[in-house]
């Protein structure tokens, strides 16, 4: 069982809400275990998985540089090829995040709409791919990865969330992410901790350890049914050199169909 907690303003309240919880989806796991097959199923992805999901589109799905190269997950949505769900708006958000006031070059960092309604909008620039491009930098840092990714909040109520997705997978964590397809926003993953098998709206168990594998252009697009209103911040855990100040500020997802292969 894995949980986290992160904001600007300690909350006693929303704390003590998380740890119970955690503490009900400890319960649910003492269930025996409940084996899937392969096929798609209806799914609820909490804030944590979103991170990992969105943690993706960091390797350069926003870059300027892997956009102008055409190594970017999101070149056909850049391209005006293809287009997410218009629930979905992502920006880099950097006032009220936690991370520095400047990049890793000296530039003060600015706040980027990057999808709008699931159109592409702006793109994440450095000093370098401005000079090398022609572009106008905007404060990214030399990787062009987004520090403070933020995705809208949708309508759907915390506390409905198992009402409304009715029967089907309620992931709560996502790991060993990596691109299957990346021209097509193809990824694929496991589930983690505290996956549950729900029926009728109440969690029957624990799911075995399955492997997904969808695109981007269904999660967050044709299969999109709502996002929570409530939204989790998440800080970064790397340590990969020194400890990121980078975070994230997302909601949870109700999506129709959700594919697991394995």
């Amino acid at each position: 069982m894995k949980a986290n907690y992160a904001g600007q303003v300690w909350s006693t309240d929303d704390f003590i809400a998380r740890l119970r919880q955690a503490r009900e989806q400890l319960g649910f796991l003492g269930r025996p275990a409940v084996t899937l097959k392969p096929g798609s199923y209806r799914a609820y992805l909490a804030p944590a998985a979103m991170d990992e999901i969105a943690g993706m589109l960091c390797w350069g799905g926003f870059s300027a540089q892997a956009l102008a190269t055409g190594n970017s997950a999101l070149q056909r949505l850049y391209n005006g090829d293809a287009r997410l769900s218009p629930l979905v708006s992502f920006s880099e958000q950097v006032s009220g995040s936690l991370s520095p006031a400047f990049s890793d070059e000296g530039a003060p960092r600015l706040d980027v709409p990057l999808i709008q309604q699931g159109e592409a909008q702006q793109r994440l620039i450095s000093a370098r791919s401005a000079a090398e491009f022609a572009l106008l930098a905007n404060g990214a840092d030399s990787y062009e990865s987004p520090c403070a990714l933020s995705l809208a909040p949708g309508t759907l109520a915390s506390e409905h969330v198992l009402e409304r997705l009715g029967t089907g997978l309620y992931i709560s964590n996502l790991w060993y992410l990596n691109y299957s397809d990346l021209p097509a926003a193809r990824m694929t993953g496991l589930t983690r901790f505290a996956t549950f098998w729900v029926e009728n709206g109440q969690i029957q168990g624990p799911v075995s350890t399955m492997r997904f594998d969808d695109s981007l252009y269904s999660l967050l697009g044709s299969q999109l049914e709502d996002l929570t209103r409530e939204r989790e911040m998440i800080l970064s855990t790397s340590t990969y050199g020194q400890r990121s100040t980078g975070s994230s500020h997302l909601p949870g997802a109700l999506v129709k169909g959700l594919t697991l292969t394995l």
